[in-house]
């Protein structure tokens, strides 16, 4: 199953180019409704597919995490992806996909892993909402493959953060606002309902003023809207925002493809992006860097987020030199 993974570093080439590969897996033939639905990730948050190790059970874990397994002298969080999804099968999980995500590593059991497919994130579609309720708000995309099949992608930050119950409540409390920047606007992309709530608490701690999209598409849209509302004034468009924060992997429209329509189109001079991904990785940071992102910060750090958008705004009112 290695070879599933040994070419990863070339596939920082698809930075800019709204391309994307994921690993498709399975979890278990659904006893309710007699079907296998395949599921996707990312394959830049994969680290390594392996048979299921030894388990060990801990105690006081939430119900989808089984334990936690040794990986390479580490204790990593183990959790049963159809336990948390509720397909209900009789299977066992024999392979564990290793996800690294925003600094952490864990554990994920599917039933078997098929292979790692490259597709165009124009392929990606928001998900119906008939979909989205009947699996609880936990699929970010889906595509049709010319086979026919239906994969999804699940949303890793949410199974992450329902799985890793965490009071984060002093972290917001400590966000001051900052009287220079109260009511500045910040324009901000992703497609996790979990990420979207996160940077809100964050600007609202700040008072900030704020625009809110689902992906890269919409957001690329309401910034075309926006500017030609600045032009119908006789104002520029950093008049209206003051930043953009984008995520990197959205539907219809990636965060790099996002950056590099924005950095190409004059409108939005002087108009700084910042990139908030979970994949926080140096050759993430460096694909940012190539396709114009001014700064990079990591999911979910709110003392850093804050750090980063004010530095953010205040260096938009520095006068010009």
């Amino acid at each position: 199953m290695s070879d599933l993974l040994k070419k990863i570093d070339a596939r920082t080439k698809l930075a800019g180019t709204n391309k994307l590969e994921i690993l498709l897996f399975t979890l278990g033939l659904d006893q309710r409704s007699n079907r296998r639905e395949n599921f996707g990730i990312n394959v830049f948050k994969v680290r390594e597919v392996m048979r299921t190790p030894e388990i060990t059970q801990a105690p006081e874990m939430p119900d989808a995490v089984e334990g936690m397994v040794s990986l390479r002298g580490n204790l990593i969080p183990v959790i049963d992806l159809a336990k948390y999804v509720g397909v209900q099968t009789n299977s066992r999980p024999e392979i564990m996909i290793v996800s690294e995500y925003n600094g952490h590593t864990q554990g994920f059991l599917v039933e078997a892993v098929d292979t790692i497919l490259r597709l165009d994130w124009s392929q990606m579609r928001v998900p119906p909402e008939i979909l989205n309720n009947n699996m609880r708000g936990l699929v970010t995309a889906v595509t049709e493959l010319d086979s026919g099949k239906l994969v999804m992608m699940l949303d890793v930050e949410k199974v992450l953060a329902e799985t890793n119950v965490v009071d984060d409540s002093a972290d917001f409390r400590a966000i001051q606002p900052q009287s220079d920047l109260v009511g500045k606007t910040v324009f901000y992309a992703d497609d996790s309902a979990v990420a979207r709530k996160q940077i809100q608490r964050t600007l609202d701690a700040l008072e900030l003023s704020y625009v809110e999209t689902i992906n890269g598409k919409r957001a690329w849209d309401e910034l075309q809207r926006i500017a030609i509302q600045a032009d119908a004034a006789g104002k520029p468009v950093r008049d209206f925002v003051q930043m953009i924060l984008t995520d990197v992997e959205m539907p219809e429209m990636d965060g790099y493809m996002l950056t590099k329509s924005v950095k190409s189109d004059p409108r939005f001079a002087g108009i700084p992006i910042l990139m908030h991904s979970s994949l926080s990785g140096m050759s993430n940071q460096k694909l940012g860097q190539s396709v114009g992102v001014d700064a990079y910060v990591a999911k979910f750090e709110p003392h850093k987020l804050t750090e980063a958008v004010v530095n953010m705004l205040r260096s938009t009112m520095q006068p010009t030199k």
